[in-house]
């Protein structure tokens, strides 16, 4: 399977094509309709540029040296590049990460190239471009995080004018962050910062352990869920889960019973007696060589039948020592769909995305700042927290 993994080299480029953009899906200025949403944050010279950011987060000792080693790339783009007047580097000592800024007084020059950029990448086949960007933007200066949780800091406080830029059309924005115009159509400005290890963006809302509060249940809050995915159909979830975390190149719509030694799915007999409308598994099926990377797809048309048939199949697993088999899927729902893999590294992309996993473990519990939510089936519960195996 091919996570959508961006090293930081990797990562720093992609957010480098991202930087200026505007909301698809919003009309543009020169189409009559509102003028774009553009980050009021300012900084007419880099120490300028550097005083903004240190409102968010540590940018020490910086440096305007073309070959500072802080710059981990000799391809990065530098002055007399996008629009670029002047480049600097600067060290987040909270993420032990390094900040490259740029001053950008052409906003939307900078913006263009960097849509231009990411779009001979898309047409190259790197599909990963900006999905993970840490490439954030103000009003004359961007700049590129190489850590995730300093591009957290410098978007996510609430009285933040700064913004992750993104050119993917593919980029999953939950409900709960902003997704604003650029200055270019077809790229946007968003708070929330996509990372498949799961150190992105936490989820907006008030996150609630039932166990210790009140007189609910242990995972059984009763203000219902903070937001799950949805979709309508089978091509409809390979796109939502395809670009971020699950690998659906070979994808098959089957309801044949299809599994491995190394890979087994929750749903186990035939799909709609799991109250499984559609059902599909991607990655290589075998034959002559052994199957790898197998995930299962499914619309759902009946989820209290699958939670309750899938925590049925999960205690028996955990019946003999505690711990479900290292082959075995875990089962991940959003409100109407399902995703099974037994991938940790898929799990965490999914949970980005919201889906949660079925738990049927007997006293469990999330710490603070994990969800945990109601399931469907009594003594389950729903959570974005794994304990560690």
């Amino acid at each position: 399977m091919r996570l959508q993994r961006i090293s930081a080299a990797t990562a720093a480029l992609a957010a480098l094509t991202t930087f200026a953009t505007a909301c698809e899906d919003s009309p543009s200025a020169s189409a009559g309709g509102a003028a774009p949403a553009s980050p009021t944050a300012a900084g007419a010279t880099l120490a300028g540029a550097q005083a903004h950011v240190q409102q968010y987060t540590s940018c020490e000792n910086l440096s305007t040296d073309p070959n500072d080693s802080r710059v981990p790339l000799s391809g990065f783009i530098g002055a007399g590049d996008w629009g670029i007047t002047e480049r600097g580097v600067c060290t987040d000592k909270k993420a032990r990460g390094e900040i490259v800024l740029f001053l950008t007084p052409d906003m939307k020059a900078f913006q263009q190239a960097a849509k231009d950029h990411t779009a001979k990448l898309l047409a190259e086949g790197r599909n990963d471009t900006d999905l993970a960007s840490r490439t954030v933007v103000g009003k004359n200066f961007a700049l590129t995080a190489l850590e995730t949780a300093t591009a957290v800091s410098l978007v996510d406080p609430p009285n933040s004018d700064l913004r992750i830029l993104s050119c993917n059309p593919d980029v999953f924005v939950p409900q709960g962050f902003k997704k604003e115009k650029a200055l270019v159509e077809g790229c946007f400005l968003t708070d929330y910062v996509n990372s498949p290890d799961g150190q992105g963006s936490p989820h907006r809302g008030a996150v609630r352990d039932p166990s210790t509060v009140g007189a609910a249940k242990p995972g059984q809050p009763s203000t219902g869920s903070l937001g799950l995915p949805s979709a309508g159909s089978i091509a409809e979830l390979k796109k939502l889960v395809s670009p971020h975390t699950v690998d659906c190149t070979s994808m098959k719509v089957t309801d044949e019973q299809v599994q491995s030694i190394d890979y087994i799915p929750v749903v186990d007999g035939p799909a709609i007696a799991w109250g499984v409308k559609q059902r599909a598994v991607c990655g290589q099926l075998g034959g002559e060589q052994r199957a790898h990377n197998l995930n299962w797809l499914d619309t759902v048309s009946d989820m209290k039948t699958l939670q309750t048939k899938a925590k049925a199949a999960q205690l028996a697993d955990l019946q003999d020592d505690g711990r479900l088999k290292a082959t075995a899927s875990k089962l991940l729902v959003g409100t109407d769909i399902a995703v099974e893999t037994n991938n940790a590294n898929v799990r965490r992309g999914l949970y980005q995305l919201q889906f949660l996993y079925l738990n049927c473990e007997t006293g469990f519990t999330a710490p603070a700042g994990h969800r945990l939510e109601k399931a469907q089936v009594e003594g389950c519960v729903l959570t974005n927290y794994e304990r560690p195996s």
